[in-house]
């Protein structure tokens, strides 16, 4: 597990709630809310404070451990080892659409041939309209 390297080379530890958190989101198939994880942590083990779980989620978040992703009005977490992947989320009725990573290749492209910048697009989210918001259903 890459996070565990990267937990020792900072001089931390695998604490037990850090891997249950980290078995959650794993388990669970990420994307997942601060207060689910909390929720499915605590179904677990039910003495473990609501802060513990933010605090740790932030830890893992800084480490690269886990991406944290603004997912229309909620914050969302899944395993950094899940590679790249990006969301069309919509405004109106808050449906998140899964898509190709090959979607985005050509903006990166074009903004590396323009700017000279390179584009890090591991976790994208678009928000806009699905159809069926566009059509007035």
């Amino acid at each position: 597990m890459s996070c565990l390297i990267t937990l020792r080379e900072k001089g931390l530890k695998l604490t037990p709630q850090r891997r249950l958190i980290l078995d959650v989101i794993h388990d669970y198939g990420g994307h997942l809310t601060a207060e689910q994880i909390l929720e499915y942590v605590q179904a677990r083990v039910p003495g473990v404070n609501k802060s513990t779980v933010y605090r740790t989620l932030e830890l893992l978040t800084e480490l690269g451990c886990v991406f944290k992703s603004e997912l229309g009005d909620r914050f969302i977490y899944h395993h950094a080892e899940e590679g790249h992947h990006h969301h069309l989320v919509c405004r109106g009725c808050g449906k998140s659409i899964d898509c190709d990573e090959d979607l985005f290749s050509p903006v990166k492209k074009a903004v590396e041939e323009k700017y000279g910048f390179r584009v890090d697009f591991k976790h994208m989210v678009s928000n806009g309209l699905c159809s069926d918001c566009q059509r007035g259903s």
